[in-house]
């Protein structure tokens, strides 16, 4: 068997789901999360993660079912920063999320408004799952045999979730929440099981309401037991969790020896994925907070299939920070060099080429092209934009001899649409530059000539860039004037800054007339 720092971190996932699970046709496996507040590119980890192992999985033959659970019956604790109407969202707390009306007014809550954002761009990164609302399960009462059955070993699980907690847990606590029918809250006292099906508790205006588990859909599990129940309920092969939920004693430590004990069940195949950051931003994201970048946010930069990259070239367990900075730029650079080492365009050592291949193949979205798509270079794009006045289509035009197929088209447009967003919103002040209509910067009377005379080399002959880089190096000695001098001359008059792109090719890109009639009236 190969050396395994020569896998890919999926196969590795992979060969441990069926060591663990059994050689099995099909897998179930799973992510989910309580969209309280605006779902984040932190929380977009868990889900990529799952469906990067699901691409594994059936690049193996296996079946998978991807589900994708919205805990939007979990208690509103906290109303985010980022959203409207702060009052009336205060006046909701303690209610279940779902039943939250939409700030916006849009959605029918305020769960959905947060579900619909994500539902909707994950489709753009490749991911489909199978959607499940708990607070629809719960309200169908679906669960009501497996609440019972954890009333019933309340005692248990007790003994569990005390064997990590400094105070143990209060004798009456049993492992349930409810919200009350008059308020719909779960600010509830006196929580008490009749030991069948009843439920029943006081309000703290003194009125006791009684439920039927079976019939009535409004209580529903504490975490630490809901977890493990659904793991059990769906059968999951496979399921990631955060760091918070892996360490020691955490709800993962927890849940496992609950779904053994109550329902003879193993625990999922479990890989931590860690925090992300964002380039910039200090600390963790938070969605109580709102100071969040989102999926979205992600994919005005990066386009679809190196969003994808980032997530699938870097272990789950390895924290990193998503780049708006010029990192940007690398990173496209950095896919396109692994794009062409999967068409065998580079060579890299055996162990790189096997984690970059499947990097690629997890990153592509759709069939792989035959052969390798065209790279249009986003440094390049951004640089086209600013001299095009971000006019899209002629930047497109530029490229058009260049584009074989629809294919090509598409990911010009993306890349290009892309950079735009990037320069306008991200960029570092030193990439942004106007071409000027007319010079609006005093040179000295030396440089002028100098300036005069490029205009008219530039007029005489078509020029590549390395021809006319010399060139200028020639004249500036002619004219005893330092490059650097020259060159910030050129950059003033060209751009009213002291720096740019690379001089010479900037000149052609421009168009060489364009730019001489620019130096001759200086």
């Amino acid at each position: 068997m190969a050396d395994e720092e020569s896998y890919h971190w999926t196969d590795v996932a992979v060969d441990n789901i069926i060591r663990e699970k059994g050689d099995k046709k099909s897998y179930t496996i799973a992510a989910g999360i309580t969209p309280s507040g605006t779902v984040h590119i932190g929380n977009f980890r868990e889900i990529i993660t799952v469906d990067l192992v699901r691409r594994a999985l059936e690049k193996r033959g296996k079946k998978v079912r991807f589900i994708y659970s919205w805990d939007d019956y979990d208690v509103f604790r906290k109303v985010p920063r980022n959203m409207p109407q702060q009052e009336m969202l205060e006046r909701c707390l303690r209610k279940s999320i779902v039943d939250v009306p939409d700030p916006y007014g849009k959605a029918e809550s305020y769960a959905r408004h947060n579900q619909i954002s994500v539902e909707e761009e994950v489709k753009k990164v490749g991911i489909e799952p199978e959607f499940i609302y708990q607070s629809k399960e719960y309200r169908k009462c679906r669960y009501a045999k497996e609440i019972q059955h954890a009333l019933k070993n309340t005692d248990k699980i007790k003994e569990v979730l005390n064997e990590y907690r400094e105070k143990p847990l209060e004798k009456d606590w049993l492992p349930i929440a409810v919200f009350s029918k008059k308020l719909g809250t779960d600010v509830v006292k006196n929580l008490r099981w009749d030991g069948v099906w009843g439920v029943s508790y006081e309000l703290e205006d003194g009125v006791t309401e009684t439920v039927d588990i079976r019939k009535d859909g409004n209580v529903k599990l504490k975490w630490r037991v809901d977890w493990p129940m659904r793991w059990y309920f769906e059968k999951v092969d496979f399921e990631p969790g955060g760091k918070d939920h892996s360490t020691a004693g955490g709800s993962y430590d927890t849940g496992k020896k609950i779904c053994k004990e109550l329902w003879g069940f193993d625990a999922p195949t479990y890989v931590m994925y860690n925090f992300i950051n964002v380039k910039g931003m200090g600390g963790k994201m938070s969605s109580s907070s709102g100071e969040v970048i989102t999926l979205a946010d992600v994919l005005e930069v990066y386009e679809p299939e190196i969003a994808r990259y980032i997530f699938a070239g870097t272990r789950p367990n390895k924290e990193f920070s998503i780049s708006f900075d010029a990192d940007v730029i690398n990173i496209y650079e950095e896919f396109d060099k692994v794009e062409r080492i999967y068409f065998g365009l580079e060579e890299v050592s055996e162990k790189k080429a096997v984690k970059f291949k499947a990097a690629y193949e997890l990153s592509h979205i759709g069939k792989i092209p035959k052969t390798i798509p065209y790279q249009p270079s986003f440094r390049h794009l951004t640089m086209l934009l600013q001299i095009y006045d971000f006019d899209i289509d002629k930047v497109i035009g530029y490229f058009e001899k260049e584009l074989k197929n629809q294919h090509d088209r598409v990911r010009l447009r993306t890349r290009a649409e892309c950079a735009a967003h990037w320069i306008k919103k991200h960029a570092p002040e030193e990439f942004k530059f106007t071409v000027q209509k007319k010079p609006s910067v005093t040179v000295s009377a030396e440089e002028k000539k100098l300036l005069h005379e490029l205009a008219l080399k530039l007029e005489e002959r078509d020029w590549t860039d390395k021809d006319l880089h010399e060139e200028m190096y020639i004249l500036c000695k002619n004219h005893e004037i330092s490059p650097k001098d020259f060159f910030t001359a050129a950059y003033k008059v060209l751009i009213n800054k002291e720096k740019g792109p690379r001089l010479a090719s900037f000149i052609l890109e421009i168009g060489k007339n364009k730019v001489a009639e620019l130096f001759r009236r200086t």
